[in-house]
This record gives C-alpha cells, structure tokens and sequence, in this order.
C-alpha cells in the first residue's frame, strides 16, 4: 500500500490532478501508460518485460511524487520519463536474462570520439522500420543509443548512469549508428530488387 499525503498538479493544459484520488490516479496511466510503454521496449526488446518495467515504473512515480518540483509546461511529463528511464535500467541489471548479456562489449578505449550531433536522421525508414532496427542492436549499443539518440540524454550523463568513460559511450554509440547503417543498406537492397522484380514481371 503506498500513502500519499496531498498532492496535486497539472498535467499538459488538461485539469489539476490529485494523487489522492484513485480515478485521478488511473487518469494519469491511462494518458502516458502508451508512450511510456514504447520507451521501456525500446529499452528492453520484450513487451511482456516492457509492461512489467513500465508498471514498476509507474510505482516509482507514485512513491516519489513529492519530490516533483514544476519548471513550467512539460516538466511534470520529462521528470517521469526520466523515472522511466532509470527503471528501465536497474531493470536489465537485475535480471539474469539480461545480465548474462554484457552491457558493453569488451573494447579498448579509443581515445578521442569526435562529438556527435543531436540531430541523427534516418529519411529512408518509417518510425516503425527504425524501431525493429533498434530492436535488433546488440544491449549495449541499442541501450546508448536509446539514451542518446531517442531520449536525448549526453555522453556525460549517460556515462554516469552506465559507469563508464564518455569515450565509451560515444563508441558504443558510433558502433550503434555504423550497425544501422549496415542494415539500412540491406534493407533498401531488398526493397529496390522487389521493385525490379515486380517491374520486369
């Protein structure tokens, strides 16, 4: 049972929310328990694991509500996708099936990564055809890249919450970014022989 004392805010330009109200609560699932649940898979690869991560998750926010502190519109949603985020984390560290699969390949340290930029396109593919690409990336790369790229996080802050060097994080990254290349390359090969092939027909 967790207890609540008082505690209400806004979320997007809706109404106020009150914690203490059960039906205020399920309001509050019902709105970000869809994004929040395409986050934890990208995380994780699985959707039963990924509903389990969002509904510890979820918890988390509960318990720690009081500690929220509003920095205007948007604030209340960056600070539980942060939440999210951890959770999704300590997730793949405390459970075997995961632990068994190195965060991190071994590599030696490479010394100087140039800088990568926010911005990281992918014109040719869907949102959907990106994300079975991610789905795909070995645990390490796919978990920087998801910091990184998806959920905007730096190399400082990801190396913080992986405990590991920044250069590591931008080669776990750079190694990520070089696997989907690959395999966008693939993709669009088959793509354009399917073309060919329906054309000659």
């Amino acid at each position: 049972i967790i207890y609540i004392s008082c505690m209400k805010f806004t979320i997007g330009q809706k109404r106020e929310v009150d914690l203490n109200s059960i039906a205020d609560i399920e309001t509050l699932y019902d709105r970000y328990a869809p994004r929040f649940l395409g986050l934890c898979y990208r995380y994780c690869g699985n959707r039963e694991d990924a509903e389990d991560i969002m509904h510890d998750g979820f918890l988390n926010i509960i318990r720690n509500i009081q500690q929220f502190k509003s920095r205007g519109e948007g604030s209340m949603e960056a600070w539980m996708k942060r939440i999210m985020v951890t959770t999704s984390l300590k997730y793949l560290r405390d459970h075997a099936k995961y632990r068994k699969n190195r965060v991190f390949d071994a590599m030696n340290d490479p010394g100087n990564i140039p800088d990568e930029t926010d911005e990281y396109p992918y014109p040719e593919l869907s949102k959907e055809q990106l994300l079975q690409l991610i789905m795909e990336l070995p645990l390490g790369y796919r978990t920087v890249f998801n910091f990184y790229v998806m959920d905007n996080y730096s190399h400082k802050e990801i190396a913080e919450m992986l405990h590991c060097s920044e250069s590591t994080s931008k080669t776990q990254l750079l190694k990520a970014r070089t696997w989907l290349q690959r395999r966008i390359k693939e993709q669009l090969k088959k793509y354009e022989y399917g073309q060919k092939t329906s054309s000659s027909r």
